[in-house]
């Protein structure tokens, strides 16, 4: 697929100096001191077999207590607290989370915060996370974009709720969008690529080749952040696919179902040492 001329520079290979063991850290957000932000990677735990090794889902059929001593490793490399971690049963809806409090919640596909030490998380492995940043406010936004979400908006629907309770302005905002399946990976049926209508003819957000459609989510919520009015230059995309990197990532329809799940996390810290 050929991608639109706003198609963002940032998306080259990370080098080895942005890439932790454990997790990546997006360069848009490194020179905010007080945020944490990053995307696991599945290495650097204790999970084995099909979930090797930093497997993070709790909706898996892994063990809860590999699970649990997965998540507090995560943690300690990246210096947060996990009893300040706010998650949710994603359920690929809208619906979003004004977060006040960390706990595990029901049924929320976005997550946004104002609040010091809350730390937002997205669980993925081929969907893709997108982590949103507002430097004026301190305010965090993190969303699970799988086909669902972004054929509803659930980015452009993330930023307004960021705009509504923080009086965020997206021109101000950083966004990252990481790692989920790329669209040669990612082969949809006619009725799902039909959900995502070209901006024009000479470029849909995805390619039909032998009656088959792939789907390219990275451009489509690329798409929905320029469209919420954050500026190119403030758009990093990950240049990674959780298909082909299997070294690095987790898939649900390489590994057939059975897989772990990467973790995608953002917040400001108390102070700098918190």
């Amino acid at each position: 697929m050929k991608l639109p001329a706003d198609t963002p520079i940032r998306a080259s290979r990370t080098t080895p100096s942005r890439l932790v063991e454990k997790f990546i850290v997006p360069d848009c957000f490194r020179p905010y001191e007080k945020l944490v932000a990053l995307q696991s990677t599945r290495n650097g735990g204790i999970s084995d077999g099909a979930f090797f090794s930093l497997n993070l889902g709790r909706n898996t059929d892994d063990r809860e207590e590999l699970v649990h001593e997965n998540t507090r490793l995560l943690c300690a490399a990246a210096g947060i607290n996990p009893e300040h971690m706010v998650t949710s049963r994603q359920v690929h809806g809208t619906a979003i989370l004004l977060a006040k409090k960390p706990g595990n919640y029901d049924g929320y596909d976005a997550l946004i915060t104002d609040r010091r030490n809350l730390f937002l998380c997205i669980f993925t492995a081929d969907c893709y996370p997108v982590l949103i940043y507002d430097p004026r406010h301190n305010a965090s936004g993190a969303v699970h974009a799988g086909w669902k979400g972004s054929a509803e908006g659930i980015v452009l629907k993330t930023i307004e709720a960021m705009r509504q309770n923080f009086n965020s302005c997206p021109e101000e905002c950083l966004a990252y969008i990481g790692t989920g399946i790329s669209h040669e990976a990612y082969e949809v049926d006619r009725e799902v690529a039909l959900k995502f209508p070209a901006e024009s003819h000479q470029c849909p957000p995805f390619l039909q080749r032998e009656n088959k459609y792939l789907l390219d989510l990275g451009i489509v919520n690329y798409r929905q952040l320029l469209a919420s009015g954050i500026s190119r230059s403030n758009i990093e995309r990950s240049p990674f696919c959780s298909v082909r990197d299997s070294k690095l990532f987790f898939s649900h329809r390489r590994d057939q179902g059975k897989t772990g799940r990467m973790v995608s996390l953002i917040g400001v810290t108390e102070n700098e040492s918190a």
